[in-house]
């Protein structure tokens, strides 16, 4: 049998898509060690709360989370988280992560909110308000501004609020810049300060992913 004109080649393989939320609960003790893996996102989110609420009521100190194996992470699962935070400081407990994905890491370090879950179990209390006396008064610094950002991108693009506070996520994500940071861009240039092109693009960019998801207009759940 004559040998074809041309070389076969074997179909390249599809690279494999990232698996769904998965959440494994590990009583240890009187704290439980939760470990998150698979895509939190928008989709995600009802499911993330659920499972973490659940973990929470069963802890009696508090919970460790071990997301290593998040693959994407976003202001929806952001906002789970310190929503779950709050819930466990009103309980007296605590929560905890004990270990990130890049990814994950890189959001909470960019919104500023990783030292809120990085104090040990078994810290004092007095440490503990001093760390919360701390963050309380960063956070009333810089809310302003980003609550005026977000404005700025509702009056200007029409979004609802959770949708600006994604823009602001996305876009501080993107460009490696501190949320807060991004904030005062964008009140800044509208009063006259010429915005980067960069964060010009990446804001149109946000903008335009929003609306082509679907998933624009949702209730506000932004917390942070």
């Amino acid at each position: 049998m004559p040998e074809p004109a041309y070389p076969t080649q074997s179909a390249t393989p599809a690279a494999p898509r990232p698996g769904p939320l998965s959440v494994a609960v590990r009583p240890d003790d009187v704290r439980s060690v939760v470990t998150v893996r698979g895509e939190l996102d928008l989709h995600a989110a009802d499911d993330l709360r659920a499972a973490l609420r659940d973990a929470l009521k069963s802890a009696a100190k508090g919970i460790d989370l071990d997301l290593r194996g998040v693959t994407f992470c976003d202001c929806s699962a952001l906002n789970v988280l310190l929503v779950l935070r709050e819930q466990a400081l009103a309980e007296e407990k605590t929560v905890t992560i004990q270990a990130l994905s890049p990814v994950a890491e890189r959001l909470l370090t960019l919104t500023g909110t990783l030292p809120q879950f990085t104090e040990a179990a078994d810290e004092d209390d007095d440490h503990d308000l001093g760390v919360e006396v701390v963050q309380l008064r960063r956070a009333m610094q810089t809310r302003p501004t980003i609550d005026l950002a977000r404005g700025v991108l509702m009056a200007t693009f029409g979004l609802s609020p959770q949708d600006a506070w994604h823009v602001l996520v996305m876009v501080s994500q993107n460009t490696n810049t501190k949320l807060h940071l991004l904030a005062q861009d964008l009140v800044t240039a509208v009063r006259g300060q010429p915005l980067p092109d960069a964060i010009q693009r990446q804001v149109s960019a946000a903008v335009s992913r929003l609306a082509g998801s679907g998933d624009r207009g949702a209730p506000d759940d932004e917390d942070a």
